[in-house]
């Protein structure tokens, strides 16, 4: 167990680490934003707000999250960085722009804040942390795969090689499925080396199971409707598995 001032500075420097990265994003994603139906009401497109503004208050808000990640301890605040730095400098400048492989190798920023969490209560890195990040790593491709589809003609438009519009649809849909497998096997492995127990086995089989089952209508339907399901369901997946995770540690505690 933690402190109460432990677990705020963990979810407040979180929460301002990554909106920082996230608002840093749309700053440098302004121009696409105003093309893009599902990002023109933003609000740097939208003119509420300009982007000198959105620069600072990134940069601000970001800064802010240094000093409450070394209340905890310094290996999050190292960790916090290298996301934020991999997100913005990385994917963002890099590789949303040049490659089909955006997402798989990108996805690796949105897979750190599972592991600065678990660092703040265990004090290092460990292999629960680490599997924590193959988690999400592995679950980004399927979940933002899905959205991809429903919205492939937007990135038509911007010229952005995301996998639905360099490889197709029909290629997309057998690379959700891929990692749809791949995401299950590397849920069930915590529970085979002893990290996890059993309540959290018994979430990761029922839940994956149905993660495979939409990628595999999703893979025979190629719809929109199909696409829109597993996005949504990809969403409360990785909620519904790690509150399993949760209760299964607290269970065994």
């Amino acid at each position: 167990s933690i402190s109460w001032k432990t677990g705020l500075a963990v979810l407040l420097g979180g929460y301002l680490c990554a909106g920082g990265a996230a608002a840093m994003n749309c700053y440098l994603d302004r121009e696409l934003d105003l093309v893009m139906k599902r990002t023109r009401n933003r609000p740097l497109p939208a003119g509420k707000i300009s982007p000198r503004g959105a620069l600072v208050f990134s940069i601000a808000i970001s800064l802010l999250s240094i000093p409450l990640f070394l209340i905890v301890n310094p290996i999050i605040m190292v960790i916090g960085i290298i996301a934020w730095v991999y997100y913005v400098l990385i994917y963002s400048i890099f590789l949303k722009r040049r490659t089909h492989q955006n997402i798989v190798i990108g996805g690796a920023a949105g897979a750190f804040p599972p592991m600065i969490g678990w660092t703040a209560i265990s004090g290092s890195v460990d292999i629960s942390a680490i599997f924590l990040f193959l988690i999400v790593f592995f679950w980004t491709p399927p979940h933002a795969y899905a959205l991809m589809l429903a919205l492939k003609e937007d990135y038509q438009m911007v010229n952005v090689p995301m996998l639905p519009v360099v490889q197709g649809d029909l290629e997309t849909g057998r690379q959700i499925i891929i990692y749809s497998v791949v995401l299950f096997i590397v849920t069930v492995i915590p529970y085979t080396i002893g990290l996890f127990g059993p309540l959290y086995l018994a979430t990761a089989i029922i839940l994956g199971t149905i993660f495979m089952s939409l990628a595999v209508k999703l893979y025979y339907a190629l719809e929109r409707s199909w696409y829109m399901r597993l996005f949504r369901y990809s969403s409360f997946y990785l909620a519904l598995l790690f509150l399993g995770l949760v209760l299964d540690r607290s269970f065994m505690a």
